[in-house]
């Protein structure tokens, strides 16, 4: 892969010829197309696919918040690349020929504000869930007007559904009105707070799963 500046026909994407042409991190970049192999992937090299396969689409609805909040960039390390990483050493278990997220080890967000504290999830009439907790505000970096970020995974839809702004740190409760086909499903909760101005961040803590009634 090579980057280029400007030829004579300026920047341009997709197939031309024998090289696609393409914006990679805000730079202009031409590589050659890939050659076609008859080579069969080994049982190892399947597995592996099977593995990024299963990260990638488990946390296709997270990558908005997981770019924001996951850990911290380095050179060409993304957020979400971190994410992925992550999840896929140490919240994959493979059985026989398949593999499955395990969902308490699953993380919505990674940093180092401090998280919540005592914290509980209730399910309410309606779709609601009651999420708790003790307000910790002033310990370390903590405080009072730190948002609650909730995360609510249905794994009949496979689907998730995030709130970022669902209380703040001191308000020691947040109700959260789930989608009506989250409704009669058992879902698994996540919770983390994030501060005022956005730079600092809380690693999630799982809540278990809870029927939504």
């Amino acid at each position: 892969m090579g980057t280029y500046n400007k030829g004579i026909l300026g920047a341009f994407s997709g197939k031309v010829g024998t090289v696609v042409g393409a914006n990679w991190r805000g730079k202009d970049v031409m590589r050659s197309l890939p050659k076609k192999t008859g080579r069969i992937a080994t049982d190892k090299q399947e597995m592996q696919r099977l593995r990024f396969r299963t990260v990638a689409n488990f946390l296709h609805d997270l990558r908005p918040v997981m770019g924001r909040y996951y850990g911290i960039a380095m050179g060409d390390k993304s957020k979400n690349n971190l994410a992925t990483s992550y999840h896929m050493k140490e919240a994959l278990v493979q059985i026989d020929d398949s593999v499955e997220i395990l969902l308490n080890r699953v993380q919505i967000t990674r940093g180092v504000l401090l998280g919540l504290q005592t914290p509980a999830v209730a399910a309410e009439a309606g779709g609601i869930l009651k999420f708790s907790w003790t307000d910790n505000s002033g310990q370390g970096t903590a405080k009072a007007t730190d948002r609650l970020l909730v995360a609510v995974y249905d794994p009949i839809t496979d689907k998730f559904e995030t709130m970022e702004k669902a209380a703040l740190r001191s308000a020691l409760s947040a109700s959260v009105t789930l989608p009506a086909p989250f409704v009669g499903s058992q879902v698994h909760c996540w919770a983390s707070f994030v501060s005022e101005d956005d730079k600092l961040y809380s690693t999630s803590v799982y809540l278990g799963e809870i029927e939504a009634v």
